[in-house]
């Protein structure tokens, strides 16, 4: 290779890694988002939020777990990244037989009793409706999403995103029984935001 390509080469690569570096110093240091999801006026809650377009931060993922207790998987709505795996303990004192038939990821954990867990990986963006074949009054969802930067509004409608650096963003909000409402939101100075359902 000659030597004016080599340096050329070379500089861009430093270029390159340098913008990456910054990029990740940038969403690393940018504080958390807060908001409200609301519904002509009123908060809403198990709305799942996620951003497109938030710059990676390199921290790994933490366990996700969709609990078994007093017949009720909790919680009731839970979010995760394309490509987690969710443990999905019997803390209850009876069998309990995990399934999702449609849609999302299809599984059929089989029966199994209390204290053990059991493990399944959601490798594709969806929604998984979860059951349980024997109590049929056990309900869940899982939402597997496409972005590093997404929340579940708790009971007053209330999220967190984590780490957006200012700028403007494309946001998806999921909810039970609604296609996916799709907008843009504007972050700047001001780390307060609310989103108003169509």
């Amino acid at each position: 290779m000659p030597v004016l390509v080599r340096r050329t080469f070379v500089l861009a690569s430093v270029a390159l890694l340098a913008l990456l570096t910054s990029a990740r110093v940038q969403a690393d240091d940018a504080p958390d988002l807060t908001g409200v999801v609301r519904l002509n006026g009123r908060p809403q809650k198990d709305v799942v939020l996620w951003l497109d377009g938030v710059p990676s931060s390199p921290s790994g993922r933490k366990p996700v777990v969709l609990d078994q207790r007093n017949l009720t998987f909790s919680p009731h709505v839970l979010a995760v990244r394309v490509g987690s795996t969710v443990s999905m303990p019997n803390n209850d004192r009876v069998f309990h037989n995990v399934f999702s038939f449609r849609d999302g990821k299809r599984f059929d954990l089989g029966l199994y009793p209390v204290g053990r867990s059991k493990l399944v990986t959601f490798d594709k963006p969806g929604v998984s409706r979860i059951f349980c074949n024997i109590h049929p009054n056990m309900a869940a969802y899982v939402v597997a999403v496409d972005s590093e930067v997404f929340a579940v509004s708790d009971p007053a409608g209330v999220f967190s995103l984590t780490a957006v650096p200012p700028g403007t963003y494309t946001y998806h909000a999921w909810r039970a029984g609604h296609d996916v409402a799709t907008g843009t939101i504007v972050v700047g100075g001001d780390r307060r935001t609310a989103i108003d359902l169509p």
